[in-house]
């Protein structure tokens, strides 16, 4: 009989098992259908969007006509503004400065935190006595339905390019006011209200003769004028003398039959369109003309059309119409506002 040697038995031993290993290690792999390369079945990592740096901000609006408190995203009442204040047909670049003087406006009164005349948890009314607002439903009804689309998309771009930025005046948000047209300058506030203010000063604004509202006409009786104005007319045939002007070439003063009122006194007590007007009498009618429309303070919107249809940017029409102003972030105001509530 041949021995087998121990050696030799364990080395065929060792062979064997050499062979096997590799098998064992395959076969579970074998059971499943390959999916893909290496590395491509470990969980991929979930990547977070990255967090807006402006805080979330509501905007509560007390809706006058419904008496109730509507709260909305703050660039959501930015648009309703817009569509409410401009014609969307204007020029995107004069949409834009006008999402910048809503969006000021807001701000302003948002860090302010005064809305002591309106029902608590509103922060700003829907009116003129604010800046008014109007809602996608009301709008549909105010505008075609077939224009409702293309109007808003046009207006809440012209918002998403402004988000976030206000005007300021040495850091501090302005008084972003505006008026549909002027004479052909626009007025200093001081010929309006008390304050003068240095950034709202009078400037020349050619564009708006183009304006459908450049012209406009009244005619009331003599009885009429004389009782809104608290005068008696003499037989003369003038009618009073204007004995100042404005900077923005308006009526400042006028003495009707010794009586001395201001041209915004008239404006206001016979609902006229502008501050520069002249009249006549015919028969017992007094026929009254005026030139733009509006108090003339601020930003003429149909001079922003006009300069946005020559080609400037948003950010050259409000440097033109408010001096001295610059655009600012309004971050750091709205942060405030969230960390009070």
């Amino acid at each position: 009989m041949i021995k087998i040697k121990p050696f030799i038995v364990l080395g065929v031993i060792l062979f064997a098992i050499t062979l096997l290993i590799p098998s064992i290690l395959v076969l579970p792999f074998m059971e499943e259908k390959v999916s893909g390369k290496l590395g491509e079945n470990v969980q991929e990592e979930t990547i977070q969007p990255k967090k807006s740096s402006e805080p979330s901000v509501e905007v509560a609006v007390y809706r006058e006509a419904q008496k109730k408190v509507e709260k909305l995203a703050l660039d959501d009442y930015v648009a309703g503004v817009v569509a409410s204040e401009m014609p969307a047909d204007f020029e995107v670049e004069a949409l834009k400065a006008q999402a910048l003087t809503a969006r000021t406006y807001i701000v302003k009164k948002l860090a302010s935190g005064n809305s002591i005349s309106l029902p608590q948890g509103a922060v700003v009314g829907d009116s003129v006595n604010y800046q008014v607002y109007k809602s996608s439903d009301e709008l549909k009804k105010i505008w075609k339905a077939s224009d409702y689309e293309w109007k808003m998309k046009k207006i809440k771009e012209a918002v998403k390019a402004t988000s976030g930025q206000i005007l300021t005046y040495d850091g501090t948000p302005i008084d972003a006011t505006f008026f549909s047209t002027s004479n052909g300058y626009t007025e200093n506030s001081s010929a309006i209200w008390p304050n003068d203010i240095p950034y709202l000063t009078s400037v020349a604004s050619p564009w708006d003769k183009k304006s459908p509202k450049y012209n406009g006409r009244k005619v009331i009786s003599v009885a009429e004028f004389e009782q809104k104005l608290g005068v008696t007319l003499s037989n003369s045939k003038a009618i009073g003398e204007i004995t100042e002007k404005t900077e923005g070439k308006r009526v400042a003063k006028v003495n009707i039959s010794g009586k001395v009122l201001t041209g915004k006194e008239i404006r206001t007590k016979l609902d006229l369109k502008s501050t520069d007007f002249t009249w006549v009498r015919k028969g017992n009618d007094i026929i009254i003309t005026t030139e733009g429309y509006g108090h003339g303070v601020g930003m003429s919107q149909y001079g922003a059309n006009g300069m946005a249809a020559e080609g400037k940017s948003y950010e050259d029409i409000v440097k033109y119409y408010y001096k001295g102003v610059q655009l600012s972030k309004a971050d750091n105001l709205l942060a405030k506002y969230t960390a009070r509530k």
